[in-house]
């Protein structure tokens, strides 16, 4: 990894990890959130969305951040999440993460994000907050 500074936005909201039966359908509360991921496997439907989107009886884990990581990512580029989850790990900071084409999503429970801001910006790394 470079040593070139990255900048994480600190998503403002709250999400919500849920794990729904294989079979089901990708429910509409699931996609009404500037952000959500689904991902579909032959043992579980998991999604990541606004926890006030969640409905009752929903199994998930709730109090989840987001740190973006800003800008796009090129695939040959090594070492950002092994980077970011060793710093985070170093500092017993359990993290859920999500990665798209473009970047890197770390989700952290919302008990840690003042010290996972805290340790990443003693690194290489400057936390910007979601207006």
């Amino acid at each position: 990894m470079s040593n070139k500074k990255l900048i994480m936005k600190l998503f403002k909201e709250r999400f919500g990890v849920c794990r729904l039966e294989k079979e089901a359908l990708i429910p509409e509360w699931a996609i009404n959130s500037h952000f959500f991921s689904i991902t579909k496997t032959a043992d579980e439907l998991s999604i990541v969305c606004n926890q006030d989107n969640i409905p009752k009886g929903i199994k998930c884990e709730k109090d989840w951040r987001i740190l973006k990581v800003e800008g796009i990512l090129d695939f040959s580029l090594i070492g950002i999440l092994s980077s970011i989850s060793s710093i985070l790990a170093f500092n017993n900071i359990s993290i859920f993460t999500i990665s798209t084409y473009d970047t890197d999503y770390i989700l952290v429970k919302e008990k840690d994000i003042y010290n996972a801001a805290k340790a990443l910006s003693s690194e290489k790394y400057e936390i910007v907050r979601e207006l």
